[in-house]
């Protein structure tokens, strides 16, 4: 397989999520959420299609290249800080505490849908300036990130089970995060630091930060990221593999 064949990108092997005792029931799906185009608000809906390998249909944040294409939060959540529906920009509200997933965990929600559980979603100064002192009390509350791993349409009270650690585990720490995907890039391909914070699912202000971190690496693979420019026959890396579960 080409290192930049795009279909390499979310390759799911069978068998991939688990046998059917390995689900254990965990709650419910309350509602759901889209941000379209440039929409400041997120839009409430009652059905959305996931797409495997992309994201919810119609979400600003669908990507093949991102680990955060769907972002859960929970009701608990918001029954502490008291916020009104939708303060968390979450696209999936569930009936549970987002404490109870961990990286690598797969969430099936109704009969179709599988998400893989990437990483935790970081409070942000923007959902400061909407909810103040939201920073100070939510902690790790906001949400959890996930990619879909197997597509189908999510209803509002979709049933939703868990399968514990069954992919591969993203740190919480961005920096390790920009270290990996550096490090995947393959001999004779390179990428910008915009699609580096992409597949990290770190925000592009941190940009400025990545030769401090990526100075940590060997010197022929930190290399592999920059402008292009001096790259001589080195080819773009569409990211082929990054987010294959047949690895783990």
């Amino acid at each position: 397989m080409r290192a930049n064949d795009l279909s390499a990108v979310t390759t799911i092997p069978a068998g991939a999520f688990g046998s059917q005792n390995a689900w254990q029931p965990l709650g419910m799906l309350e509602s759901i959420h889209v941000r379209v185009g440039k929409e400041s608000a997120p839009r409430p809906v009652t059905t959305v299609q996931a797409i495997a390998g992309f994201g919810l249909v119609g979400d600003r944040h669908a990507s093949p290249l991102s680990p955060r294409q769907v972002l859960l939060a929970g009701s608990p959540a918001y029954r502490c800080l008291g916020m009104p529906a939708a303060s968390l920009r979450e696209n999936l509200r569930v009936d549970f505490s987002t404490g109870q997933l961990g990286s690598g965990d797969l969430v099936r929600i109704g009969s179709e849908a599988v998400l893989w559980v990437t990483f935790v979603c970081e409070p942000c100064n923007l959902l400061e300036r909407r909810c103040p002192g939201t920073l100070k009390t939510i902690g790790a509350d906001r949400g959890m990130l996930a990619r879909v791993l197997r597509g189908g349409e999510l209803r509002a009270g979709d049933e939703i089970a868990v399968c514990r650690a069954a992919a591969p585990v993203f740190s919480d720490d961005w920096q390790q995060r920009i270290l990996h995907v550096a490090r995947a890039v393959p001999e004779g391909f390179w990428i910008s630091h915009r699609q580096l914070a992409q597949m990290a699912g770190v925000h592009t202000a941190y940009c400025r930060a990545f030769p401090r971190v990526l100075s940590r690496l060997p010197a022929q693979v930190a290399r592999r990221v920059g402008s292009g420019a001096g790259m001589g026959a080195a080819l773009p890396w569409n990211g082929a593999g990054l987010f294959d579960i047949s690895r783990s």
